[in-house]
């Protein structure tokens, strides 16, 4: 008997003293204030750029704004200069974004200003990408080489831990999708203590970036659709179909990256590589008009103002050209991330099935959208939970998204991810 209790005893987690727990608090928050700065910085310069290659100087030359003809110019333009800043800069502006996943790699400062520089023209432009892979992969360089010097005796895994967790919380202004990606890293790895213990550094670093970007820019990403009320049995079924609709979809754009990628690695210099990108995604705007451009956000929101305005084919039409941007975009060069692409194709997809069977409510069809297709393109499964849920905001659509995202892990666990390694094959 008193053998079994300290057997019970030693395989009792210790949890660690708060006296171990303070001293990371100020640098977490120098952390997180630090990096939301530089997100929020070069999101802001990226939409006055914006602003001016897109409303500025096509008034002023007399053409239309999103006519075929400007966005033809812009993208080709934009592969043009990022693909000149990849081939200049120190360091190539980072390694090959198709490699690259949210655990960003630790770059050397020199490469840093040409990554930022790439990311910034590649918001302005118009490709299908996102800010959070390659400012993830800025904010863990700068972490790094700052922390190391100003804490040497610091462990060193703790900076990448908490520049991450910094960007994420920036980037959805909020630390909870934070923790939930932390979470997911802390259960493939062998660690000791308890998981708030492991979390507290990184959470903190969340709660600063996701405070300082509030303040700043007052991130949401509430679409206000139409309430859907109580769940019922039809829209369980619509979710769980929805969702693994979304997931079969993305995994197509996965299944189709190393052939993509493979066939703009041929021309092998960026100089090549990037404008012709930029001539395929001025192609694919021409066929699915200015909506497909940019990381999707502000055009999402425009989507959800009138979920009954468009047609089912429109919708479709809209899903598959931003889908074969996104994979255009990675393949090509272009620095950026797929998650902000993902949420707008997801959109696309939810209200398309609302379109085509009235009975599937907007609400439901657009967060099992998104929640299937965000499993595939990420794999990361809280995140896409999460992502999916806030744009609803209904606490009931929880416990169906938690249903749904059973059926569509099946579909896309244990097969390529959307990320390949330096070989050119896909990372499983």
């Amino acid at each position: 008997m008193v053998q079994d209790t300290e057997e019970r005893a030693s395989s009792v987690t210790p949890s660690t003293p708060a006296r171990a727990l303070l001293p990371a608090i100020l640098p977490a928050l120098a952390v997180g204030v630090i990096s939301s700065l530089i997100l929020v910085g070069v999101s802001a310069a990226a939409e006055e750029l914006q602003d001016v290659l897109w409303q500025t100087v096509p008034d002023a030359l007399g053409v239309g704004r999103y006519s075929v003809t400007w966005m033809f110019v812009m993208l080709v333009g934009t592969g043009v200069a990022v693909g000149l800043v990849v081939w200049k800069a120190p360091g190539h502006a980072g390694p090959d974004p198709a490699t690259v996943g949210l655990d960003a790699p630790v770059l050397p400062p020199a490469v840093l200003p040409g990554l930022l520089l790439a990311t910034a023209l590649m918001l302005a432009g118009g490709p299908s990408l996102g800010p959070e892979n390659p400012i993830i992969a800025v904010n863990v360089g700068l972490a790094v080489w700052l922390g190391g010097r100003a804490v040497p005796r610091a462990p060193g895994r703790i900076w990448p831990a908490l520049a991450e967790a910094a960007t994420l919380g920036a980037l959805f202004g909020t630390p909870v999708a934070a923790a939930l990606v932390i979470s997911e890293v802390l259960a493939r790895q062998e660690t000791r203590g308890l998981l708030w213990d492991n979390l507290f550094a990184p959470l903190t670093a969340a709660a600063a970036g996701a405070l300082t970007a509030s303040l700043l820019e007052h991130p949401s990403f509430d679409l206000n659709l139409p309430s859907f009320g109580r769940p019922g049995w039809a829209d369980l079924l619509a979710v769980v179909v929805v969702a693994c609709a979304g997931a079969l979809l993305g995994m197509c754009a996965v299944r189709a990256l190393p052939y993509v990628h493979g066939a703009f690695r041929r021309l092998r210099h960026p100089m090549l590589m990037l404008p012709a990108g930029g001539a395929v995604l001025g192609a694919l705007a021409a066929l699915g008009g200015h909506l497909t451009l940019f990381k999707g956000l502000d055009e999402i929101a425009e989507l959800a103002r009138d979920p009954d305005g468009r047609s089912a084919g429109e919708y479709a039409l809209l899903t598959l050209v931003k889908l074969a941007a996104l994979l255009v975009a990675a393949s090509c060069g272009f620095r950026g991330g797929r998650i902000f692409p993902a949420v707008f194709i997801g959109t696309a997809l939810g209200l398309c099935a609302h379109a085509l069977v009235p009975g599937v409510h907007a609400s439901v069809g657009v967060s099992a959208g998104v929640l299937g297709m965000l499993l595939a393109i990420t794999r990361q499964g809280w995140v896409s939970l999460f992502v999916a849920a806030v744009l609803v905001a209904e606490a009931g659509i929880l416990a169906l998204l938690c249903v749904a995202s059973l059926g569509a892990w099946l579909l896309v666990t244990g097969r390529p991810q959307m990320q390949l390694r330096e070989d050119g094959t896909p990372v499983r």
